[in-house]
Parts: structure tokens; sequence; C-alpha cells
């Protein structure tokens, strides 16, 4: 059974960066899989943050951190990576990543579009 492994988080002050990083675990047998970034905070809904498709050519972001973040792929290791730079205290969050298998029916921005999630790495910011 494949499970998602997150790591990378926790406690930054404002202005500061972290790398989370995101990895099948179990028998995968290709990169043909799409990845997404959510968050959820305190009293939050979850959100999308990032997407990244199975090429890594396509990546997307939302709004409030199109510019800040970075998200990208090593194929090699399996490994999907968001950078987060000059980070706010409203980034503090749970981060998720979830995979979706396979190359269509991925809408990247929508939650229920994701086949399995990893169990969310605590961010938090300082001001």
């Amino acid at each position: 059974q494949v499970r998602l492994e997150e790591s990378g988080g926790g406690l930054v002050q404002a202005g500061g960066s972290l790398t989370l990083a995101c990895k099948p675990s179990g028998r995968t047998y290709s990169n043909d899989y799409g990845v997404g970034w959510f968050r959820q905070g305190p009293g939050k809904e979850r959100e999308f943050t990032a997407a990244i498709d199975w090429s890594g050519a396509g990546t997307y972001y939302s709004d409030f951190v199109r510019g800040r973040f970075a998200i990208s792929r090593d194929n090699a290791k399996n490994t999907v990576y968001l950078r987060m730079n000059s980070l706010e205290p409203e980034d503090t969050a749970v981060y998720y990543c979830g995979v979706h298998w396979g190359s269509t029916g991925w809408t990247y921005s929508y939650y229920h579009t994701y086949d399995i999630w990893g169990q969310g790495t605590q961010v938090t910011v300082s001001s």
C-alpha cells in the first residue's frame, strides 16, 4: 500500500524559509502522478497552495503564495519539494500533500481530485 511521507515542517521566524518534502513510500510503478500541497490554518478550511504535474513542467500556485513559494520535483528520488520563502505568520498551518495517480482527470486546486494524502506537517511562523 502506498503512503505519503511528508517532512520539513517546523518553527521559523517571519521572513525565514522552509522546504517541505513529499515522498510516496511503498510500491509506485511510475512517476505519472500530480502532486498538490494544501494547508489548513487554525480555524480555517483546507486550502489549495501549490501543485505540480507529473513532468514538473506544469506548476500552479495560489495567489497568496505566488512569488514566495516554489514547487519542484525530483523524479529520480520520487520526491516533491515545496520551498517556502518570505514566510509570514499567516502561513502558519498544517501542510498536506496529496497525489493524483495518472496524468488525466486532475483538477489541481480541487481537494477531492487527489487519491491519497499525507499525515500533514506543521509549519509555524512567529512574528
